[in-house]
């Protein structure tokens, strides 16, 4: 592995890299940047979690122009999530080279923004809604920009944004550097390279089996009306630090948060329907730890960088290959070991297959243990036992066997109606009128037995 120091960059953000812990290139790093670094159109496909935000952003900010004060470079994300996670690298690293970023994405002031756009910054890195937004408004001039990066191009294709990024390209510099950086390469993607790319250069980097080698996945069998509960016994059981709960609807995400917090959980919910003020509060309570599991939709599968996820749960099992793939790389990173459970039914086992084909691996089963209701006996002095002690045996309850059940049930020993005792019949159900046979079967199903009359 080549180290940065050896790869001529700025020896100020090798240095701001070092503290970070980060001295060695990743492979797509190693073979990303040189090609961004020549001004080449690029194609990179990579696995997430795999240092893709460094290959474009170092070699982009190499070549751009400090003393120029107008937008030199845009990078669109699909996700608030990731534009935040790009923009808190690139502010770490702008420094080094003087350019100034800013982070544009909707769910914020926007008459706020408008005063940031004015201090000229010349990074912007941006969700298509917010960026379009402010174009229509004429608040944000992209005619210059001649360095252009699509993040997670794929998610972008699959949250219906490619006709957002096609009106944002066609207002960007004519000699524009194009590139696209994505987990995998559908259809629609590969044809917008060929629209909009010349020449473009390709980096593939194949899902490493080591990836997922330090997260231990397993399966459990549940049904709908049971994950709950098997949810709170696994946080019972594993007592995670941090875990995330991974469903497939925002209805879904406020029921079980709601249901945990109601049984007495540290727990809060991400997902779309939140503000970005919102998003943040939860999400710096669960990087501090104040809560301890968060339930979220897959928008916090992508994008994310939280230490200290020891698990993760896929409360529903994802449409996926690659969405299952991202949910479970929350956890095992930075080599550290993680945990990944998934939640499946038995109509699901076919697309789990397809999953388990997808990652070259078969993930271990757990059933879910049936718990053993053990009752407690009372212990029984026989006849012969209080003879010994010189007294009369005590009345005893007998156990006979339930007729319909089978299982052994208490019933209470008789002595018929002689005993001093009186029955109220119509309290316990007995209805005798116009009923030849109701007072015999009332008198079986009770035990009652006729007293003797007296001479």
């Amino acid at each position: 592995m080549k180290r940065f120091s050896e790869i001529k960059i700025k020896n100020e953000a090798v240095d701001i890299l070092h503290r970070h812990g980060i001295d060695e290139l990743t492979p797509v790093q190693e073979e990303a940047i040189p090609i961004v670094r020549s001004g080449s159109d690029a194609i990179v496909q990579a696995p997430t979690g795999t240092g893709k935000t460094l290959a474009f952003l170092l070699p982009l900010l190499e070549r751009m122009k400090p003393g120029v004060d107008i937008v030199q470079t845009l990078i669109v994300t699909p996700t608030r999530e990731l534009t935040l996670q790009i923009a808190k690298v690139a502010r770490e690293i702008c420094p080094a080279y003087g350019i100034k970023p800013l982070a544009i994405l909707g769910g914020e002031d926007i008459f706020r923004q408008k005063e940031q756009i004015h201090r000229r910054p010349q990074l912007i890195i941006a969700t298509p809604g917010r960026l379009l937004d402010h174009m229509r408004h004429n608040t944000l001039d992209l005619s210059h920009v001649n360095k252009v990066v699509l993040d997670e191009a794929d998610e972008m294709m699959k949250r219906g944004f490619i006709e957002d990024v096609e009106t944002l390209l066609s207002s960007l510099a004519p000699d524009r550097q194009l590139m696209l950086f994505s987990a995998t390469m559908p259809e629609r993607v590969v044809s917008l390279a060929h629209r909009y790319m010349i020449k473009p250069k390709g980096v593939k980097i194949e899902a490493r089996h080591v990836t997922l080698d330090a997260i231990h996945q397993t399966v459990i069998d549940t049904k709908e009306e049971t994950k709950l509960d098997t949810l709170c016994e696994l946080i019972n059981t594993r007592s995670p630090y941090l875990m995330m709960v991974f469903c497939m609807t925002r209805g879904k995400v406020h029921y079980v948060t709601m249901e945990l917090a109601g049984r007495g959980y540290l727990v809060d919910e991400l997902h779309g329907e939140l503000t970005q003020t919102q998003r943040n509060h939860v999400l710096k309570n669960f990087r501090e730890a104040k809560i301890q599991v968060l339930v979220t939709t897959d928008i916090a599968a992508r994008g994310l960088d939280i230490e200290g996820v020891t698990h993760v749960v896929n409360f529903d099992l994802p449409m996926t290959t690659v969405d299952y793939i991202h949910r479970i790389g929350r956890t095992g990173r930075a080599g550290r070991e993680g945990e990944a459970i998934t939640f499946v039914n038995a109509r699901q086992y076919d697309h789990l297959r397809r999953i388990e084909a997808g990652i070259k691996k078969s993930i271990e089963h757990m059933g879910t243990q049936k718990k053993r209701r053990v009752g407690k006996t009372k212990a029984r002095l026989s006849t012969s036992a209080a003879n010994k002690k010189g007294g009369a045996a005590p009345t005893q309850k007998t156990i006979k066997p339930d007729s319909k059940s089978g299982k052994r049930k208490e019933k209470a020993p008789s002595n018929g109606m002689g005993d001093g005792k009186r029955i109220d019949r119509k309290k316990m159900g007995g209805n005798f009128v116009g009923k030849p046979n109701a007072k015999k079967k009332f008198a079986a199903k009770f035990g009652i037995k006729k007293a003797k009359k007296r001479r």
